[in-house]
C-alpha cells in the first residue's frame, strides 16, 4: 500500500492538472463564435513555447514512459529503436509539418482528410484517411489508460476491486470536462504542468540510480550480469547483426507513421505559424532525451533486481521508483507519468472527434451544419471516446489493447502516400492511392497476425527481420504508382485539386502566413 505523504504528493500533483485545466477559459478569445477551428485547434493561436510544450506532450505519452523502459526492462537494446524513431521525427516535422500547416491555414483545412478532399477533389480516400486515423488512435488512447493503471498499480495508489474502476473514472473526468468546455485549450495549459513535473522527477530519479550505482557503467554491467552475459558486450545490451534490419525499419516506419496520427496533426495545427512549426521541430530533440533517460532507468531496473509481473514488464521502471524514491518524491513520480498521460488522451479524442464530424458527420449526413452545431457534435464524440477508451481498458486483457495498438501503427502508415506524398505532387490518382490503401491495410493486418501480433517480420526464409508496416507501404506506393499509370492510359478522370500546390515533385518557395496573416 502506498504511504501517505505519496498519496499527498500524487493528489497536489493531480490537482494541480484540474486547477490548470480550469484556466483554459483563459486563452479563449472572447469575441469569436463558436467554431471547429477555435474549439480543436485553439484558433490556431499557440507560440512557439505552448505549441513546444503541447505537441511534445502529446507525442510523449505515458504509455511511452513506461512501454520503453518496460521493453528495455525485458529485451535489452532493441528497446531503445524509440531513440532514433524520435530523432528522425524531428526533421520530417519541419519539413511535412511546416508544409501542411500552410495549406492547412491558407484553406481553413483541420483535419488531414481536408486536406486530402480538397487536393485530390475525392470524397472517398478523404473518408478513408479519416476512418484509418480515428481507428489507429483509439486503442492508442486505451493505453493511456493502462500506462496508467501499471504505474499507480506498481506504486500501491490502485485500490483492488471496484474501487480501482472509481479511480480510473474520477481521473478522467474532469479531464473530458475540461476538454469538453474549452477543447485544446485544456491539453495545451495541463502540458505545462506535465513538462516540468516529468523533467523534474526523471532527474530525481536518475541521480538516485546514479549515485546508488556508482555510474552508468555499473548499471550496465548490473543489467548485463543479469541477462546472463559475463560483460555489455555479450549481452542483449547491444543489438546482434541480425537484429539490426528490424531495428533500422522499426525506427524508420515509426517515424513516418507518427506524423500521421490525428492527434500529432492537432497539435502541429494549432500552432500560429510555419515558423512556430519550425523551431518547435528544432526543440523537440529535449523530449527525445527525456526517453532516452527513461529507456535507462528500464536497464537500471533490471540491474537492481526488480521483479516485474509475468506479461508487465512496464511496471519495472514504476517499481524501481518505489524501491529507491522516499514516499513524496515517489509520489510525484507517479503524478507526472499520469498528468503525462491526461495530454494525449485530451488532444486523441478531440482529434478523432474532429476528425469524424469533418470528413464523416458533415461529408455525408449533414452537409449543412453550421458551425455551432459542428462543435457541439464533436464535443460529444470527444466525451463518447473518452468513455469507450475507459469501457475498452475494462473490458478487453491488456495485451488485447497493445495487440490492436501496434495494428494501429500498421494501419496509419497507410495514408502516407496520399497524406505525404500529397503535399509534394498530385500526380498519383485518387483511384490507385485508394487501392494501395486497401492492399497496405490487408498486407500489414496479415503480416501482423500471421506473426502473433508482432511487428516484426520475416522475410527471405526467416533469415531477414524488417517492420510489418514498412513493408506494406512499400506494396501500398507501388500499387499506387502502378495504377496511377494504368488509369491515366486508360483516361479514367480525377477530382479537382483545390490546393494550389505543384502537381509535380517540386518545392515552392513561399512567404510565410502566420494566425494574424491569413
Amino acid at each position: 500500500m502506498a504511504d501517505a505523504a505519496m498519496t499527498a504528493t500524487f493528489l497536489a500533483v493531480i490537482g494541480g492538472a484540474s486547477l490548470l485545466a480550469v484556466t483554459a477559459r483563459r486563452l479563449r478569445p472572447t469575441d469569436r463564435l463558436p467554431s471547429l477551428e477555435s474549439w480543436a485547434l485553439a484558433d490556431r493561436s499557440l507560440g512557439p513555447v505552448w505549441t513546444w510544450l503541447l505537441l511534445g506532450g502529446t507525442i510523449f505519452t505515458a504509455y511511452t514512459f513506461t512501454a520503453v523502459p518496460g521493453l528495455a526492462y525485458g529485451n535489452g537494446a532493441p528497446a531503445f529503436f524509440a531513440v532514433p524513431y524520435t530523432v528522425i521525427v524531428c526533421p520530417l516535422a519541419f519539413v511535412l509539418l511546416t508544409r501542411l500547416w500552410e495549406v492547412a491555414r491558407r484553406h481553413g483545412y483541420v483535419t488531414a482528410g481536408d486536406f486530402v478532399r480538397g487536393r485530390y477533389g475525392s470524397a472517398p480516400l478523404a473518408l478513408v484517411v479519416a476512418l484509418t486515423g480515428i481507428l489507429a488512435t483509439m486503442p492508442y488512447l486505451a493505453l493511456q489508460l493502462l500506462g496508467i493503471r501499471a504505474v499507480l498499480t506498481a506504486g500501491g495508489l490502485y485500490p483492488k476491486g471496484a474501487a480501482s474502476d472509481l479511480v480510473m473514472v474520477a481521473l478522467f473526468a474532469g479531464l473530458a470536462v475540461a476538454t469538453y468546455r474549452h477543447g485544446l485549450r485544456a491539453p495545451a495549459v495541463i502540458s505545462a504542468l506535465k513538462a516540468v513535473a516529468v523533467f523534474v522527477s526523471l532527474t530525481a530519479v536518475c541521480w538516485l540510480v546514479l549515485e546508488r550505482f556508482g555510474g552508468p557503467g555499473a548499471v550496465f554491467e548490473g543489467a548485463a550480469r543479469r541477462l546472463g552475459g559475463t560483460g555489455v558486450e555479450r549481452s542483449a545490451l547491444l543489438l546482434a547483426p541480425e537484429q539490426q534490419p528490424a531495428y533500422a525499419t522499426l525506427a524508420l516506419g515509426s517515424a513516418l507513421a507518427l506524423l500521421m496520427y490525428p492527434h500529432v496533426l492537432t497539435a502541429g495545427f494549432a500552432a500560429d505559424g510555419p515558423r512556430t512549426v519550425r523551431k518547435v521541430a528544432v526543440a523537440l530533440p529535449a523530449w527525445t532525451g527525456l526517453l532516452a533517460l527513461f529507456g535507462f532507468l528500464g536497464v537500471a531496473a533490471l540491474a537492481s533486481g526488480v521483479r516485474a509481473p509475468e506479461g508487465g514488464a512496464e511496471a519495472a521502471v514504476p517499481m524501481l521508483v518505489d524501491r529507491l524514491m522516499p514516499g513524496p518524491l515517489a509520489g510525484l513520480v507517479f503524478g507526472a507519468i499520469t498528468v503525462g498521460a491526461l495530454v494525449p488522451a485530451a488532444v486523441m479524442s478531440i482529434a478523432a472527434a474532429t476528425g469524424f464530424v469533418r470528413n464523416v458527420y458533415v461529408e455525408y449526413f449533414q452537409p449543412t451544419a453550421t458551425p455551432k452545431r459542428q462543435v457541439r457534435i464533436a464535443k460529444m464524440v470527444s466525451l463518447t471516446a473518452k468513455v469507450g477508451a475507459v469501457a475498452f481498458v475494462f473490458g478487453l486483457r491488456d495485451q488485447d489493447a497493445i495487440n490492436l495498438q501496434l495494428l494501429g501503427g500498421v494501419w496509419i502508415l497507410q495514408i502516407f502516400p496520399a497524406v505525404a506524398v500529397g503535399l509534394f505532387t498530385g500526380r498519383l490518382h485518387p483511384r490507385a492511392l485508394l487501392a494501395g490503401w486497401g492492399v497496405g491495410m490487408v498486407t500489414g493486418t496479415f503480416l501482423v497476425v500471421r506473426e502473433g501480433f508482432s511487428s516484426i517480420v520475416l522475410l527471405g526464409g526467416g533469415s531477414l527481420e524488417i517492420y510489418a508496416g514498412l513493408l506494406a507501404l512499400l506494396l501500398n506506393l507501388t500499387v499506387a504508382v502502378l495504377g496511377t499509370t494504368v488509369l491515366e492510359r486508360l483516361g479514367v478522370p480525377r477530382g479537382a485539386d483545390a490546393t494550389d500546390l505543384p502537381s509535380r515533385l517540386t518545392v515552392r518557395r513561399r512567404p510565410e502566413t502566420g494566425a494574424s496573416n491569413p
